[in-house]
């Protein structure tokens, strides 16, 4: 359970405060699949970055299974960013001079796996996403639909607790989208906790929950199945 409680971002440009997130509370179940969708400058993509500890809030309370996460030291949540949760960008983020199979393996030995279990744990994740028979290549022999592909081998290769998706298929053609769509179904199907940023409609309604996003408040939460 990802539990949210009056969570605010604010920033300064030059004399004006813009709020980009504006107090926010509610909470994500384990297991469900939620995506936020909203116009650009919604504040959607803050948001993410907010619940995946890659920013801080100006205030408010984050806690996952009840333990806080703002409250803590940068090392602690640098341990959880690494060790709980998984992280998938809309220009892929993966080493261009390291294979399939290495970029895969890089989170499982920062976090202290030996190399024979990290590479048996990457193989695993690639075959998750289909893409084991091209995990020597190069991430410049592999398609954009294939690089992202990758990048969602390597978040889920350690069992996250939670994958934070940020408009993961915005640089992908549609039939590409979908591929990737069809991979984040199955990886929920199997009970993986998903919070997606996207602002295209027909993937945000594939999810179990959308929230809409404007002048960083919710404008609307439902349930979509």
């Amino acid at each position: 359970m990802l539990e949210i409680k009056n969570l605010t971002k604010s920033f300064k440009s030059g004399d004006e405060k813009i709020t980009a997130v504006n107090n926010l509370s509610f909470t994500v179940p384990a297991g469900q699949f939620l995506t936020v969708t909203g116009k650009s400058g919604s504040g959607k993509s803050t948001l993410l970055y907010q619940l995946g500890l890659l920013d801080l809030p100006t205030s408010g309370e984050i806690s996952i299974d009840g333990k806080d996460l703002i409250n803590i030291s940068e090392k602690e949540r640098t341990a959880i960013r690494l060790n709980d949760l998984g992280y998938i960008f809309q220009d892929y983020a993966i080493i261009p001079s390291l294979s399939a199979l290495e970029n895969t393996m890089l989170p499982l030995l920062m976090q202290g796996y030996d190399t024979v279990l990290a590479k048996e744990k990457a193989k695993k994740a690639l075959s998750k996403v289909d893409l084991l028979d091209r995990m020597d290549n190069l991430p410049a022999e592999l398609s954009g639909g294939q690089q992202q592909r990758v990048s969602i081998a390597r978040a889920i290769a350690h069992d996250p607790k939670i994958i934070f998706a940020d408009e993961p298929t915005a640089n992908l053609d549609s039939e590409t989208s979908e591929q990737v769509m069809k991979v984040f179904m199955q990886l929920n199907k199997e009970g993986q906790t998903i919070i997606m940023v996207t602002h295209e409609v027909e993937y945000a309604n594939l999810a179990h929950r959308t929230m809409t996003m404007a002048d960083g408040n919710i404008v609307k939460d439902i349930l979509n199945k």
